[in-house]
């Protein structure tokens, strides 16, 4: 037994310590919800979509673990699905309490948002391409989501955008991967949501939400005109 516990032990890597991470911030966004506290689940969730994109960095810079890609995903799954799912339908229960149509409605519409995660994440591996995303990342989706739910967009303006960005996790759009300029801004804008919150009337996650916005729509069509003029 303790020869098996060694061997597994070595599976990790630096790399997979950091998915670990991620694993952490997605439970931890879920046990803030049980207590009421919104903003440090909403915090949780972002902070773990940082250490999704840091584990990559450090697999490139350090020895890559076997458990590797497939790990990631499992990983994901908690922080990237069932936490936004979940704080979806924690943010909104009370109010579609009192109506059962209303809470069929959030229940069905959180999970599609989980079950079309997971079949993404499941088949990002199979899907990547090093020039580009098929589908919508499953990051930029659950940024889209848990950022409208924080900022407490009426619930039936919500769903329906929760329902189309499910189905745009899915799809064949293809979506420009962001080098490092983009990325390190995009890691900026979460830092300054998760230090300043609704602060300064919300400045923060409004600016988050309109640069996601500007790739979901603006990314396709930089690769369409990209390879028009190849």
């Amino acid at each position: 037994m303790i020869l098996l516990q060694k061997s597994i032990i070595k599976l990790l890597s630096f790399a997979d310590i950091v998915t670990l991470v991620n694993v952490l911030f997605g439970f931890f966004s879920m046990t803030m919800l049980f207590i009421g506290e919104i903003w440090f689940s909403f915090s949780f969730i972002l902070l773990a979509i940082l250490a999704d994109g840091l584990d990559g960095i450090v697999a490139r810079r350090t020895r890559k673990g076997e458990l590797g890609e497939y790990f990631e995903a499992m990983a994901d799954m908690t922080s990237l699905g069932i936490a936004p799912a979940f704080f979806v339908y924690v943010k909104y229960h009370n109010y579609a309490a009192d109506y059962v149509y209303y809470h069929i409605y959030l229940i069905t519409t959180a999970a599609l948002f989980l079950l079309l995660c997971v079949i993404r994440l499941a088949s990002f591996h199979v899907m990547k391409d090093k020039n580009f995303f098929v589908g919508l990342p499953a990051s930029s989706a659950t940024i889209i989501v848990v950022t409208l739910a924080f900022l407490g967009v009426p619930f039936l303006y919500l769903l329906p955008v929760i329902i189309v960005v499910s189905v745009a996790m899915i799809c064949s759009i293809r979506f420009p991967k962001p080098d490092l300029r983009i990325n390190s801004v995009a890691t900026i804008l979460i830092i300054l949501t998760v230090i300043f919150g609704k602060s300064y009337n919300g400045i923060a996650p409004l600016v988050l939400l309109l640069a996601i916005l500007i790739y979901v729509f603006a990314g396709p069509i930089y690769l369409w005109k990209t390879k028009k003029n190849m």
